[in-house]
């Protein structure tokens, strides 16, 4: 029998590292398939290819597959998300003349989420314009992510600013030439805005919501179920690469191999800040250890909570209605009995439970498990607020605009 060749779609981002070290590092081969890596220019266009059955597979945008079953996007198609691409990576760059008007305004340049959102609303309160930010896609965890930050900071998205959005290499670029004033990214295109650009990271993913999912390998639903061997070998391989990524051992290799032509084409020394945890702020070096967490803490398994989560807000900014029936679509679009399927027969210990609740963990903590024990890591929202799935619709009332 012919090994099966997997076409996969990614863009040029650091959370692609999964899906390359499964190919580079020989995962996808010792699970008996091959992958054809094919790098994109835009989130659309990976939305729609994918739609269409150019890839077999691709790195997606969390909510992404979401959008698609609650039919938010131009092409029908059901898709499923049975691995995720590891935790957090994102941050919120803005310009350097942005930036001196929030430390006038209080911003300490530590990072952290609610100083830099408090100073950032006094900005808003006083400037003679509408400031302008960049997100990579509509329906993306980067915009949710923004407008929380915003919205929790006392802005009103859509209303005090203006949200555009622009593919992640050119986020910098724009950043740069004054067309925007701030944006949120993955790496490495927050630290090539404050390399190449004069930009400053205001705030950090890792500090919005701590140990919190960004990407995903999707694919369309019914592709999967003529392949389920296939899919079980592409979770094993891409656990494997997450695991071995997981190591600060290999951190700098695996920054070696991201740094390359064919992915993101940039010096090793830019990539390797968000593997190694040493954020270049702007002005100075800040040591985010969990900025991107490829392995640890459950980071590969699709909770059907953080689905809901993406859901929650969708709903929130408009895109889509409140109904029993839509939450279920959007749960069932991460697939976490497809990742236990595959895992399960390796005695690797997978989460017990499909559900969990977020912001109420300061720490590492354990979680009911199968084949031993696992910990997850620390959960919480900058701003306090704690997302329950069993009360979902009394969650969507409080975050209302």
């Amino acid at each position: 029998m012919s090994r099966p060749l997997l076409t996969a779609g990614f863009l040029p981002l650091l959370d692609s590292l999964l899906l390359v070290l499964a190919h580079e590092m020989g995962f996808a081969d010792e699970e008996g398939f091959d992958l054809a890596l094919t790098r994109e220019t835009s989130w659309a266009n990976i939305r729609d290819r994918a739609a269409l059955g150019h890839f077999d597979i691709a790195l997606m945008l969390a909510p992404m597959p979401l959008a698609a079953n609650l039919g938010l996007t131009p092409l029908a198609s059901r898709m499923i998300a049975p691995v995720m691409a590891g935790l957090g990576n994102n941050a919120i760059t803005v310009s350097a003349s942005l930036w001196q008007d929030m430390a006038a305004a209080g911003a300490p340049g530590d990072l952290e989420a609610g100083p830099a959102g408090t100073a950032l609303a006094k900005v808003i309160g006083t400037s003679p314009r509408k400031l302008r930010f960049g997100v990579v896609h509509q329906t993306s965890s980067h915009n949710y992510e923004l407008r929380y930050w915003l919205a929790a900071s006392g802005i009103k998205p859509d209303q005090d600013v203006e949200i555009v959005v622009l593919p992640p290499p050119l986020l910098p670029e724009a950043l740069g030439a004054g067309g925007l004033d701030g944006y949120c990214v993955g790496e490495p295109w927050n630290s090539v805005g404050v390399s190449r650009h004069g930009g400053r990271i205001a705030t950090t993913k890792a500090s919005i919501w701590q140990w919190s999912p960004d990407k995903l390998i999707g694919m369309r639903a019914d592709w999967a179920e003529r392949n389920p061997d296939t899919v079980a070998a592409i979770i094993r391989a891409i656990y494997k690469a997450a695991l071995w990524a997981q190591a600060p051992g290999n951190r700098l290799a695996a920054a070696d191999i991201m740094a390359r032509p064919a992915y993101l084409d940039l010096p090793t020394e830019i990539v390797a800040r968000a593997l190694t945890g040493q954020i270049d702020g702007g002005a100075q070096l800040v040591s985010i250890p969990d900025y991107f967490i490829p392995h640890a803490g459950a980071a590969n398994f699709p909770w059907k909570s953080h689905a809901l989560w993406y859901y929650s807000q969708m709903v929130r900014w408009g895109e889509v209605d409140f109904s029993a029936a839509k939450a279920a679509i959007a749960a069932d679009t991460f697939r976490p009995d497809l990742y236990r399927a595959a895992l399960l027969p390796l005695g690797i210990a997978v989460p017990a439970e499909d559900y969990r609740r977020d912001g109420d963990q300061a720490a590492a903590h354990p979680v009911a498990a199968l084949n031993g024990d696992l910990q997850l890591g620390p959960n919480l929202f900058f701003d306090g607020q704690i997302f329950d799935p069993a009360a979902l619709e009394d969650y969507i009332t409080r975050q209302s605009p």
